[in-house]
């Protein structure tokens, strides 16, 4: 079955995109990454100005532009919308499988090479990630081919070393473009520990090295090199400046205890994540594919640790880990198959059938807790959260039918004896569970979270007037007003929004919590309330 569903990269290639593409634009974008990242390629596109990162048409200093640039271009085909939002990020999840069989191929075989393609597919957060349009899907692919090309450098394929030289570098300054140097940061620590674990040996040339960062320079040189020459050091300074920020202080209530990652793995990641554990001791193979497990290792754990340490700790910071972590899975899977692994241990089948009852469980209760929502909604005691769940949503039981298809891939896995139909249909579960609740449940999740405050904004397109929201932050009053080029510095200050000598009607969205102090300015008119979200206009006196 799997033969000849991932035959070649082509059947891969058009799997990817009937899993990947369809319902992209059938959600509004989350806030805040989504709409942050969409927003700046938006506003490249209004004013024209492609070279500088801007949020609400103020330079911004967080992130470089090449994600925002393949955001344009899909914008300039598809409209501004969400679907051209994501597009780039589906392209990533097609590139992505057809690099993991071409590698699994090229140093293992091609039966490797489709358990990596299958397990990839097959655990649930590497599939959403190339349905959203955030950066990392491409940063992290770049700078998985930069160490998988070192790799091969310092593998003794001595014939071609200037060549993966090259292209080591250029994958690296991709990535360094993208989302910044942290990606030469973890490709330096994960060489620096792979010649502490060889006693010192560097196995590359300072010639290699020198064309490494002079092919990585370049690259970065394309934009970074003439910011600096056009724009002085702003950008760098403040650049850096935020990036030592979130290594160092809790930023934006994402701080979260040491372990934070390692459950986002090993429950966000399943069954990859428990496969992965016994993928260490696997000790067959010849010279390269040790090799290449090393690697995986050493990125993998460094990764992890280092963010792990981060003060600043949000879900996909650790998604790096997900092509080291579904190599190791695969090294198991593929000699379970092969019946050099007879069965799981008796620890490791404990946690598959906790991890994987818990979650098929969870995603299949979901549903009818929410459809039972008025029995239990009042004892909640955040006001917003329970305004959330009065959203007009409808839930039906089917709706969580993708957890009874994990349910039951999780219980034939543990109970039938047949190693390869068993783990194929696992799965290939769990991908039909991730689709199903993307285009399923998601979009129920964001109407309960967001959609009335987006619908708010969205009504206000066309209108000559200012939109803002009070006493949190969000990128969706730019995205979703179509925000155009302002030309009154007021407008960013939301105290003269509320008091000062406006020229045009106010519109003011915030949550419930802060009615009260709302009420009590006079020059405020109430709209409405729906969901958790308050809304206010105000107008210019005559």
């Amino acid at each position: 079955m799997m033969k000849l569903i991932l035959k070649n990269e082509i059947t891969i290639a058009l799997l990817g995109a009937l899993l990947f593409i369809p319902f992209l634009g059938n959600v509004h974008l989350f806030d805040w990454d989504e709409i942050n990242f969409a927003e700046s390629a938006r506003e490249m596109i209004t004013t024209g100005n492609y070279f500088t990162v801007q949020i609400d048409y103020t330079t911004f200093t967080e992130k470089p532009p090449l994600f925002f640039w393949m955001q344009v271009v899909s914008m300039k085909i598809f409209g501004i919308n969400e679907f051209a939002a994501r597009f780039p990020n589906a392209v990533c999840g097609i590139v992505t499988l057809i690099v993991l069989f071409r590698i699994g191929k090229k140093i293992f075989n091609e039966q490797f090479a489709r358990i990596w393609v299958m397990i990839y597919l097959g655990t649930l957060l590497t599939f959403f990630y190339f349905k959203t349009g955030i950066i990392d899907p491409w940063f992290n692919l770049f700078i998985f081919l930069a160490i998988y090309y070192f790799y091969l450098l310092t593998n003794n394929f001595s014939e071609k070393k200037i060549k993966f030289a090259i292209y080591s570098g250029l994958f690296l300054g991709l990535a360094v473009l993208t989302k910044g140097p942290v990606a030469i940061l973890i490709t330096s620590l994960c060489y620096i520990v792979f010649i502490i674990i060889h006693k010192g040996k560097f196995f590359i040339t300072w010639k290699d090295f020198v064309v490494i960062l002079i092919s990585a320079f370049l690259v970065c040189f394309a934009w970074f090199g003439i910011d600096l020459i056009e724009h002085g050091p702003k950008f760098i300074i403040e650049f850096t400046q935020r990036q030592i920020a979130i290594f160092s202080t809790s930023d934006a209530d994402h701080g979260q205890p040491f372990f934070y990652h390692w459950w986002v793995l090993l429950i966000g990641c399943f069954p990859a994540s428990v496969f992965f554990i016994r993928g260490h001791l696997v000790s067959n193979g010849n010279t390269a594919q040790r090799a290449l497990k090393l690697w995986m290792i050493i990125l993998f754990w460094v990764t992890l640790l280092l963010f792990s340490i981060v003060k600043t700790k949000i879900i996909h910071y650790s998604s790096l880990c997900w092509f080291p972590l579904t190599f190791l899975a695969a090294l198991f899977v593929y000699d379970y198959w092969e019946k050099r692994i007879l069965k799981l241990h008796i620890v490791l089948k404990i946690l598959f059938s906790i991890v994987g009852l818990l979650l098929g469980i969870v995603i299949t209760a979901l549903p009818f807790v929410l459809m039972m929502k008025d029995k239990w909604v009042h004892l909640i005691k955040d006001e917003f959260a329970r305004g959330n769940l009065q959203a007009n949503v409808q839930w039906n039981w089917f709706d969580g039918i993708g957890g009874l298809l994990l349910l039951a891939a999780v219980i034939n896995f543990l109970i039938s004896k047949n190693n390869v139909l068993k783990t194929q249909l696992l799965f290939a579960s769990i991908t039909v569970c991730c689709l199903l609740t993307a285009v399923i449940i998601t979009p129920k999740i964001e109407a309960i979270s967001q959609r009335a405050n987006i619908e708010f904004f969205e009504s206000r397109q066309g209108e000559d007037c200012y939109v803002d929201t009070y006493d949190y932050k969000s990128y969706a009053h730019y995205f979703y007003t179509k925000k155009p080029p302002f030309k009154n510095d007021n407008t960013k200050n939301i105290h003269w929004l509320l008091n000062g000598k406006i020229d045009k009607p106010v519109y003011i969205s915030a949550k419930i919590q802060s009615k009260q102090a709302l009420d009590t300015l006079s020059q405020l008119h109430f709209m409405y309330e729906k969901n958790g979200f308050i809304f206010y206009k105000r107008l210019p006196e005559k």
